[in-house]
C-alpha cells in the first residue's frame, strides 16, 4: 500500500509541472488567501492557521495526496506540518492546491498541533476560485478544477466548524473523483 501510495504521489508532482502557474513560497500563498475576499478575513480574526503552498494529489482507483506545510499562532512561527491522505474509489487524475487552515480559539489550536490531527471524510473546504474549479473536499467528492492563476481568486461563503475553518486554491491539474478518504496532519514544534 505504501508503495502504491508513493507511486501515485510521485505521479501527481510530475503531471502537474506547469512552473509558471505555481508560486512554492509561503508567503505567495498567504498573499493570495489573504486577497480571496473572505478567507482574508479570518487573518484578522483567527487565534493562528496551518498554511499549506502547494499538496500534491493523484489517482487512478487508489489515490493519495501529500503536502508540507508552516503552522502559525499570533502570526509567529510555531512549527512545521505535514498532510497525507489516501483515497479509494473512482478517480482518475492529478492536481495541486493551496490549502490554509485558520484556527478560531487556542484550543481549536492545541488540538491541531498534539501530535496527528485527522480530519474525517466528511470535513469540507471553501473551494476558492481562480479561472474554472469545482468543489473542494477533504475527503474527497465530485470535482474537476483547472486554474491559470491565483491573483484573481475569490471565495464563497465559509465559517468555522469545530473550531476550523479550511479553504483551497485549485493550482493546476484535473482530477475526476468519487472517493472516500481523510486528511491526516503530523506537527511538529520548532
Amino acid at each position: 500500500m505504501q508503495r502504491v501510495l508513493k507511486t501515485v504521489l510521485l505521479l501527481s508532482f510530475l503531471s502537474l509541472a506547469v512552473p509558471s502557474a505555481w508560486a512554492n513560497s509561503y508567503s505567495d500563498a498567504i498573499k493570495s488567501f489573504s486577497n480571496a475576499g473572505e478567507s482574508g478575513a479570518f487573518f484578522k480574526t483567527a487565534y493562528g492557521y496551518a498554511v499549506f503552498p502547494t499538496i500534491g494529489k493523484a489517482g487512478i482507483g487508489v489515490g493519495g495526496s501529500y503536502g508540507e506545510g508552516r503552522v502559525f499562532a499570533r502570526a509567529k512561527h510555531m512549527g512545521n506540518s505535514t498532510m497525507a491522505q489516501l483515497t479509494l474509489g473512482l478517480q482518475l487524475g492529478g492536481q495541486a492546491f493551496s490549502q490554509i487552515i485558520f484556527f478560531e480559539n487556542e484550543q481549536a489550536f492545541k488540538d491541531f498541533t498534539s501530535g496527528n490531527f485527522e480530519f474525517s471524510a466528511q470535513a469540507t473546504a471553501v473551494a476558492i476560485t481562480a479561472g474554472v474549479s469545482a468543489e473542494a473536499n477533504t475527503g474527497g467528492g465530485l470535482a474537476a478544477g483547472a486554474s491559470g492563476g491565483r491573483n484573481d481568486a475569490t471565495t464563497a461563503h465559509g465559517g468555522y466548524r469545530k473550531g476550523m475553518a479550511v479553504f483551497t486554491i485549485a493550482k493546476g491539474g484535473l482530477m475526476f473523483e468519487a472517493v472516500l478518504g481523510g486528511q491526516k496532519f503530523s506537527y511538529t514544534p520548532l
